[in-house]
């Protein structure tokens, strides 16, 4: 409900942002289909949430009985469950990227090729079908009520709209240091071979530096938003499906193992039964191979 009160901020602030980069008056770029679906997949996305959240919550009630401790609610435990969300986030986050049938869900958010406040509303719709919540049971485990998990997520949520522009380019040195900021998150959303796979931080950084996945934004490279192969359309439901479609028909090739078909869904995406594509990590390698001044380039890996 926290994101459901912000809603009229999001658009207002929209409205500003898209005024005053059409004024020129601000750094970025709208793209008035994109931005306008950007925007109805954000409300898909609240519907999504009022008409079957209550699959999440159920599984996270369930797990609450099943809690070795309970935290209680007081202001010092709603800051440490922040903290502690905002580092399972990480790890949910980085898994969204990592496992195909995570990721039918999260390449929603990246398959808009602008950054712009907008691209913060462009969410999935299937959330709650892809069992993503269960990612969230440990803390409900260890005694964060689902009713506060799901309160500081959206807090959590709420902080990194802000940095879905190209209107701030680099904050104080402290600030970059310890906190995602709009130049950490425009490399998350680069479809640069360095930028692929890093920053996957909700509200501090600090998470990828301890775990290797910060790559900082290059002054002397545009990134390029979007994905690898872009969707090329504004229809909703396309975006909203597309990738999971893609996932189901792999899966129901013929002629496959039941290996091969458990990796068209568990995988990394890219991952395929006759090596056809390319994962993350096979584009970086052959952007190295093909410019090896480039080996040791934060986020690219370094010869053999």
């Amino acid at each position: 409900m926290v994101l459901a009160y912000a809603a009229p901020f999001f658009v207002l602030s929209i409205a500003v942002e898209w005024m005053l980069v059409r004024a020129g008056k601000l750094s970025g770029t709208y793209e008035t289909k994109d931005a306008l679906t950007s925007m109805l997949m954000g409300f898909g996305n609240l519907l999504s949430d009022i008409t079957m959240g209550f699959i999440s919550l159920g599984v996270l009630l369930w797990a609450w009985q099943f809690r070795l401790f309970d935290w209680g609610v007081s202001l010092p435990i709603i800051l440490l469950a922040l903290i502690a969300q905002d580092f399972l986030y990480y790890w949910k986050h980085r898994a969204a990227h990592r496992v195909r049938w995570l990721w039918t869900a999260h390449v929603v958010h990246h398959s808009s090729e602008y950054y712009n406040l907008s691209t913060a509303l462009r969410q999935p719709w299937n959330n709650h079908f892809t069992g993503f919540v269960l990612l969230s049971t440990p803390l409900v485990f260890l005694g964060v009520h689902p009713l506060l998990l799901g309160f500081v997520a959206a807090l959590n949520l709420l902080y990194q709209y802000w940095i879905h522009t190209e209107a701030i380019d680099r904050l104080p040195s402290w600030f970059e240091a310890v906190f995602n900021t709009p130049s950490h998150h425009r490399a998350h959303h680069g479809t640069n071979p360095q930028y692929l796979d890093s920053n996957y931080a909700g509200i501090l950084i600090i998470w990828d530096k301890m775990f290797g996945t910060f790559v900082p934004e290059a002054r002397d490279e545009k990134v390029t938003y979007g994905l690898v192969q872009n969707v090329k359309t504004f229809n909703p439901i396309k975006i909203a499906f597309n990738e999971m479609w893609g996932a189901i028909k792999d899966v129901c090739q013929p002629n496959l193992s039941l290996l091969q078909r458990l990796k068209y869904l568990f995988a990394p995406p890219g991952w395929s039964h006759d090596g056809s594509r390319q994962s993350s990590a096979r584009i970086k390698a052959d952007h190295i191979a093909k410019n090896p001044h480039l080996s040791g380039t934060p986020g690219l890996p370094d010869l053999p």
